[in-house]
């Protein structure tokens, strides 16, 4: 027997995202609205409480909305968008938060899957914090940078559509400059810490992949903790996960540049520990797709837990035939 799934929002890029990587599964059954019905108030209704399992690609707004339509309490929910991700009452969807975490993904009703840049940050920040490396009132600065495709439809036809009144030539953009992007809240909560973070997001000329860094002055830090202390924290943090993996401080100290595109195709996300002990700075970073690992793939992953599947089901990493030779020459030579 199948389980049903119902993707309301299925004609946006996450959405779009989620189908290709349910397609061709004999585990899965989508259910889906004609063009027509999707507007339908009392039709998506029916399909939002007919399914077994529910991910929203949607508008806050209209996230929120459509979970008061279900009315069956046997309907689970995969929320995509930032209106549920600071609620105490759902599951935060990120698997590998902390040791156990992907059981409670596995038996809760309503999961928020995270943000791209906020899962990568999280990532990042939460294991330091739990470990007693970083203080939760530590002043942290996050720098990103995302494919176009992060946008959605808009930005993607403004990148890509010379017709589009919106088009630009651009190669480069930072924003979010009044601090208030919306995955800061989402990141000072899931992460851990008491001070608010700054985030400063960009966005560059190229579809998908993003880079995320957190540097650190270790000799201001109390302890002074070493690059080998925030390595041994992350990797005692993901050991046994499927799709966080810790690249080894001797690939670090060999690398000279971390190309974004390089985990495109797959659901993986890649730490890394740069720096110098002997200047006591370092530099954490996240290397991830962000239509993957950073959204649809995520919430594949959740969905899979949710319905009794294997967590790796359906998804890819750099083991992954054909991927693992990309990403070495990518990540090595920036091409």
């Amino acid at each position: 027997m199948t389980a049903k799934v119902f993707i309301d929002g299925q004609a946006g890029t996450t959405g779009l995202q989620i189908i290709s990587r349910l397609s061709n599964r004999d585990d899965v059954t989508l259910l889906k609205l004609n063009d027509h019905e999707r507007k339908d108030t009392e039709r998506r209704r029916e399909m939002l409480n007919s399914a077994d399992l529910v991910i929203l690609c949607l508008p806050d707004e209209a996230a929120r909305q459509a979970v008061a339509l279900i009315d069956n309490p046997a309907t689970r929910v995969i929320d995509a968008s930032t209106a549920h991700r600071t609620n105490p009452d759902w599951v935060y969807g990120m698997p590998e938060y902390e040791p156990g975490h992907a059981k409670r993904v596995a038996a809760a009703m309503r999961v928020t899957n995270p943000g791209c840049y906020a899962n990568a940050s999280i990532a990042i920040i939460h294991p330091l914090i739990k470990a007693g490396i970083l203080p939760a009132d530590w002043p942290l600065t996050i720098n990103a940078v995302s494919g176009y495709s992060g946008g959605g439809k808009a930005m993607i036809a403004s990148f890509e559509d010379s017709q589009s009144a919106d088009y630009t030539s651009e190669t480069f953009r930072a924003y979010g400059l009044t601090m208030e992007h919306k995955h800061i809240p989402e990141i000072q909560r899931r992460s851990g810490l008491t001070t608010r973070p700054i985030l400063i997001p960009s966005v560059a000329r190229y579809r998908q992949g993003m880079l995320v860094q957190v540097p650190l002055q270790l000799d201001f830090i109390t302890g002074k903790p070493t690059m080998g202390d925030l390595h041994d924290a992350l990797a005692s943090h993901y050991a046994g996960a499927n799709f966080i993996t810790l690249a080894s401080l001797d690939e670090t100290t060999d690398m000279g540049q971390v190309n974004p595109e390089a985990l495109n195709g797959t659901d993986e996300m890649r730490l890394y520990v740069f720096g110098s002990q002997t200047h006591g700075q370092a530099v954490i970073m996240a290397l991830l797709d962000n239509l993957g690992k950073g959204a649809s793939g995520q919430a594949v992953q959740n969905m899979n837990l949710m319905l009794g599947f294997d967590e790796t089901t359906g998804l890819t990493t750099t083991d992954a035939p054909g991927l693992i030779d990309h990403f070495d020459e990518a990540v090595s030579t920036g091409t």
